[in-house]
């Protein structure tokens, strides 16, 4: 094995900014989408869609360009996009370059998802790699909780774009400064072999399970502010503490996932976690008032938190040669059900059909909870 040239710790670090700035860009929507509206029009409603788009690209075009070409130069570029968008959020107001905007924050934001789960995949060995795509999951709750409260104390949502920019630039000198993983062996990234990830059924299972995941997270990131205000007497701000609560919830599940994983294992853990957001799907369908909505998120929030680290610490395992290409295949599917929920629920919202959003929640749930145990079944067969 050719000697490690660069710090683990550092780009541990690395990742984490990375993640903590797609935590930003998953949630950009959430705390302003209301706000937004009000200025623009109910054209609005189908920027989270735009956004969606953007991610599925950049998830897309991540995992072929690290494993053939490694992760610096994308994740600086992903960066600089990233960036771009948070700058045109905070200075447009005209749909079209709104629009421009959304696509270029989900680009470098999917890029930016991708991109950190498989390089702290290939960093660590089996023993750890749970544990750290747990701890790289929660700086993802770090930064929409940042995003969140920023908005829920300064109304104008200018400003926190701006700061987080600042941020982000910062962090793309840093990028700079520090060596990655090399780029895979040319023999393990040719086209033939990144189709052939296609024929294991357990990639594509866990890759379902990621579409619902995914859905359940974007439409209740893009939408939630909006359904508590239309549904509830609660105004923007109360209901932007909400989706802290949802943040804070997802956080307090994603750091013991390591410890709680090694006494459950993975089936164990998985249903545990999603149980509790079933029962916060639940409380929040029934809730009237904010103490109902603080609970409901709180424990949707911890419910859904285990998902992406699992599943993505199994298919890190399974595919080490072509990590990123196995990641980006997994949550290429897994995002397009971010842009479906977000569409079916920006449609339905525009028509003031509200309770759509707690009905594909629920869906969502229940769909994840019957195929898991498959997936794990086609582990399990793969390694006899």
């Amino acid at each position: 094995m050719a000697a490690k040239k660069y710090n683990t710790s550092a780009v541990f670090a690395a990742a984490c900014a990375g993640m903590a700035f797609f935590g930003v860009a998953m949630l950009s929507l959430g705390p302003i989408l209301g706000k937004l509206g009000a200025m623009v029009g109910d054209g609005a409603n189908a920027l989270p869609s735009t956004l969606s788009i953007g991610i599925i690209l950049g998830t897309v075009i991540f995992g072929p360009v690290v494993d053939k070409f490694g992760y610096k130069g994308l994740l600086i570029v992903a960066s600089v996009l990233a960036l771009a968008g948070l700058q045109g959020l905070a200075r447009f107001l005209q749909l079209p370059l709104l629009h421009g905007a959304m696509f270029f924050l989900g680009l470098g934001g999917g890029i930016l998802n991708g991109l950190t789960n498989a390089v702290v995949s290939d960093i660590y060995d089996d023993d750890k790699r749970g544990g750290r795509l747990g701890v790289l999951g929660a700086f993802y709750c770090i930064g929409a909780l940042l995003w969140t409260l920023l908005n829920y104390f300064i109304p104008n949502y200018n400003i926190p774009l701006n700061a987080i920019s600042a941020v982000m630039a910062l962090f793309i000198v840093f990028y700079c400064c520090i060596a990655f993983p090399a780029a895979k062996p040319s023999e393990n990234v040719s086209l033939n072999q990144s189709l052939g990830l296609l024929k294991y059924p357990a990639l594509l299972l866990f890759a379902v399970v990621l579409f619902f995941e995914s859905g359940f997270e974007g439409c209740s990131g893009s939408f939630t502010v909006e359904f508590f205000t239309r549904t509830t007497p609660m105004d923007v701000q109360t209901a932007t503490l909400a989706m802290t609560v949802f943040t804070i919830g997802m956080m307090a599940g994603r750091f013991p996932l390591g410890a709680i994983t090694r006494r459950l294992k993975a089936l164990g853990t998985l249903y545990l976690y999603l149980s509790v957001a079933l029962v916060g799907v639940v409380v929040f369908t029934l809730c009237n008032g904010p103490v109902g909505a603080y609970v409901s998120m709180g424990l949707i929030g911890f419910g859904v938190g285990a998902t992406y680290p699992v599943i993505l610490n199994y298919i890190g395992g399974a595919f080490r040669n072509n990590s990123g290409t196995a990641m980006s295949i997994a949550i290429f599917i897994g995002l397009l059900g971010q842009f479906t929920f977000n569409r079916l629920t920006g449609n339905a919202f525009t028509l003031g059909r509200y309770a759509t959003l707690p009905a594909l929640l629920f869906t969502a749930l229940v769909a994840m909870m019957v195929i898991v145990p498959i997936a794990l079944q086609q582990v399990n067969k793969n390694n006899k």
